[in-house]
């Protein structure tokens, strides 16, 4: 059946200022199958792996999760935030580069990145001649010239770039503009030109650009994130910018290795929402490599895990709050369990005041005024989970009273009893609100979680030790993770204002996104492996890596060791 048969299209509707929310389906979800009980859907961008991105008005919202069930919470974006020489002499990319009957650097090969933008008159991204290798931008931020198909947004052909470059003010021509800079680092460090002080993996490489808008502001107060948080993302976003990439890199015939440094909490962890499926999905196609950030949350102290032994047992989980959490954040804590088993949640307030304590009954929500404090105590429940069965349990403390808020977590049918714990990442709340007994395990972010794309850990040149807050693994499915590391840890590259320099896994997976474009030079463009996709070159790059004698891999923290390009071609013979 086709989706535009049975639901009204978006077209002719301005998405830039629109009423309508984003959600996210799968070709099997409900509301694809029966779509008179819901008249007031309107259907957007089909994308690859057949997933669809659709609309429905606020006031709607309410009714079609009534209809379809809590358990497809999926059907909910995740939010999603920035994970923030001597590189690439550490991971082989300088001799692959230089060496004659290799000669690498990315020619013929397509970088994409889904960030903040990118500042497109630096001369890190043009070509000896002045004008640009970036092939085509989208700016889902600014309404005008939609692409074909997408409804929303800006878009700006290479050809336009050209003139923005050539005129007297390039803005006029092409209002584009990374206010942040975060993109145009990770391009730096991935595909910055010789022509500039900042030489990145794949210098001759071709560009494509989205600039992700920020997430719609029904999503940023369903997760609690704080509102003058500007950099949230919703997950429909970065699908739709993926999605882009794709049919460009189609139209041009070339091979594309695509950048994603962001992340998130708001997922299940184990694979099981539809931006990781789409993302492997996606990732599994000849030619094209998927690179994410593992994460910036070892340390955060946003991840817990426990078990409840047996029925009618209770477990405590402890949350500690501080004075600054008061009036601007609230506490947000999503605690998963699988679907063996049905979890109850009771909360005490740090003056001791209870919430009641209700069974969990998926869908229904208990909401507690404390009498004695300014806190009000939401739990909600979701279960099962469409693709895993699992169960979400969703507690959130508005105006949280400083101090240890104790979460009992109740058997109510335990046949295996493990449960794990996480709050949005850092920046989407107040840093004092943490887990008391924290665990650094299982702390990488969605989509690293997915099962087909390259999830990039990060390490320091200079140290040779693992960058302090990249997360670790594994997943909750669980499976390893992170893949492997790449230096991440005060690498230099550029921003709008010159040279600079950034830590974080996110800067690794430009890296390795460059490394990626590399690799497709030599596969793809030089006809090698023509079918190489993400998987296949995951393959080669785990036997490449550097190895410590005194570490065990695969590790929760390093994967399967340190990312070299070098050692992967020598091991080729």
């Amino acid at each position: 059946m086709d989706d535009r048969s049975a639901f009204e299209s978006v077209e002719g509707i301005d998405l830039n200022s629109t009423d309508l929310v984003d959600f996210g389906t799968r070709a099997s979800d409900v509301i694809r199958y029966y779509p008179e009980l819901f008249p007031y859907v309107r259907m957007g961008k089909r994308l690859e792996g057949d997933f669809s991105v659709i609309y429905i008005p606020e006031e709607s919202i309410p009714e079609v999760f009534d209809i379809i069930g809590a358990g497809n919470l999926t059907t909910y974006p995740t939010i999603n935030g920035l994970m923030g020489r001597a590189e690439l002499e550490s991971s082989g990319v300088l001799a692959v580069q230089q060496q004659p009957y290799l000669a690498l650097d990315g020619t013929g090969v397509l970088l994409g990145f889904l960030d903040t933008g990118i500042d497109y008159a630096s001369n890190a991204f043009r070509n000896p001649d002045g004008s640009t290798r970036i092939k085509s931008i989208w700016d889902q931020s600014v309404p005008g010239d939609a692409p074909d198909g997408f409804y929303y947004g800006s878009e700006y052909s290479e050809e336009r770039i050209n003139e923005a470059l050539r005129a007297d003010n390039p803005q006029s021509v092409v209002p584009h503009v990374d206010e942040f800079g975060h993109g145009t680092f990770l391009a730096s460090v991935a595909v910055g030109g010789a022509e500039t002080d900042t030489l990145g993996a794949a210098p001759n490489a071709g560009l494509i650009v989205v600039k992700i808008r920020r997430a719609h502001e029904y999503h940023i107060r369903r997760a609690q994130i704080l509102m003058h948080q500007e950099y949230a993302y919703s997950s429909n976003d970065l699908m739709l910018g993926a999605e882009y990439i794709i049919e460009k890199a189609r139209e041009l015939s070339m091979p594309v290795a695509i950048c994603i440094g962001m992340g998130s909490n708001d997922a299940s962890h184990d694979g099981n929402n539809y931006f990781d499926e789409y993302l492997s999905r996606i990732g599994d196609k000849p030619g094209v490599i998927i690179c994410v950030a593992a994460g910036n949350e070892a340390l955060a102290g946003h991840h817990t895990q426990g078990a409840v032994l047996r029925t009618g047992d209770t477990t405590m989980v402890e949350v500690t709050c501080g004075e600054t959490a008061q009036y601007n954040s609230s506490i947000v804590v999503m605690l998963w369990n699988n679907q063996t088993d049905r979890l109850s949640v009771q909360v005490t307030s740090p003056v001791g005041e209870k919430t009641a304590a209700g069974p969990a009954i998926s869908g229904t929500e208990y909401s507690s005024k404390l009498i004695l404090e300014r806190s009000t105590v939401s739990i909600k429940y979701f279960f099962p989970n469409p693709r895993s069965g699992s169960q979400l349990t969703v507690i959130t403390i508005s105006e949280p009273t400083p101090g240890i808020w104790k979460l009992a977590v109740f058997g109510e049918i335990i046949l295996e009893g493990s449960f794990h714990a996480w709050m949005p990442i850092t920046g989407f709340s107040d840093p004092s609100i943490r887990f008391t007994s924290p665990s650094s395990s299982s702390t990488i972010t969605s989509p690293g979680t997915a099962t087909g794309v390259m999830t990039v850990g990060a390490y320091s040149t200079l140290t040779t030790g693992l960058y302090p807050e990249s997360s670790w693994g594994p997943t909750r499915l669980p499976s390893l993770a992170p893949d492997f590391v790449a230096p991440g840890e005060n690498v230099e590259g550029i921003f709008k204002t010159g040279l600079g320099r950034m830590s974080g896994t996110s800067v690794a997976a430009a890296i390795t996104a460059g490394i990626c474009a590399l690799m497709l030079q030599w596969a793809v463009v030089n006809k090698h492996y023509i079918s190489m996709n993400t998987l296949a070159l995951k393959a080669y790059f785990v036997r490449g890596c550097e190895r410590d004698p005194g570490i065990s891999y695969p590790n929760e923290q390093w994967g399967y060791g340190k990312l070299n390009i070098w050692n992967t071609f020598i091991n080729l013979q």
